[in-house]
């Protein structure tokens, strides 16, 4: 029986990787293999997660020596892992902002037309989603001219770090390197949009609305890379419209 492959990037996460979380609920998990890809770390990262590999049977982990960004080094994890063992995979954000519940919860939506799964952070009543008020507002606004402008299909939360795809089509959107750092995932829904169509992507990507989220406080992204959002989205506009027009 395949299972499902989940990819945790990790940069420098000794001081906040919730270690215990995934010791205690390791029996949750039985059709699931983790793939932790040490991302050129300079603290005790990589030697915390091999630690835990010996606790825990369904873990692997990937060491990269050079930092290369949250998108390609799950690009790399996707098209070096054992596709035969894997019916889907996918990644999660290694702080646990996205519980391991709640990505369990995402596999459950798993049927044979399904193919691509996204977690989606919608504010609602019988939900708790704890987001900063000004990274919510920001991605609000980002998400729907995302939506409207550059998708042109509609998306609600892209930028959730919680996502399911069938393996083969995994392999067809990892496979080139991608455009912007930070925003791998608007380039995912357009490589979707791209390879197979919108027809595509109304039948067979699904948004979950996700029960519980919590924002950490601890990102990555520096406030620079706010600031250059609105070049790497003309980047990525320019980039695809250039190949579709090829």
């Amino acid at each position: 029986m395949q299972k499902i492959g989940v990819i945790i990037p990790c940069y420098n996460e000794e001081n906040r990787f919730p270690i215990n979380e995934f010791l205690g609920n390791f029996n949750y998990f039985e059709n699931i293999d983790f793939c932790f890809v040490n991302d050129g770390s300079t603290d005790n990262t990589f030697i915390m997660l091999t630690n835990l590999k010996t606790k825990l049977s369904n873990i692997t982990v990937i060491n990269l020596e050079n930092n290369m960004g949250k998108a390609e080094a799950i690009r790399y994890a996707v098209l070096n892992l054992d596709h035969s063992k894997y019916a889907y995979l996918g990644y999660l954000d290694a702080d646990l902002s996205t519980s391991l519940h709640e990505m369990l919860r995402l596999t459950t939506f798993i049927t044979p037309d399904t193919k691509f799964i996204m977690g989606s952070r919608i504010k609602k009543l019988g939900s708790i989603i704890k987001r900063n008020l000004f990274r919510h507002i920001f991605g609000r606004i980002l998400a729907t001219f995302v939506s409207a402008f550059i998708l042109k299909i509609p998306v609600y939360d892209t930028q959730c770090g919680a996502k399911l795809m069938a393996t083969p089509l995994a392999i067809d959107l990892f496979k080139d390197p991608f455009v912007s750092k930070w925003l791998f995932d608007v380039e995912l829904l357009l490589r979707v949009i791209k390879l197979k169509g919108e027809n595509y992507c109304n039948d067979s990507v699904i948004e979950i609305p996700l029960l519980k989220w919590h924002d950490k406080g601890d990102s990555k992204i520096k406030f620079i890379d706010f600031i250059n959002i609105p070049f790497d989205l003309l980047n990525i506009y320019n980039n695809y419209n250039r190949r579709q027009n090829v």
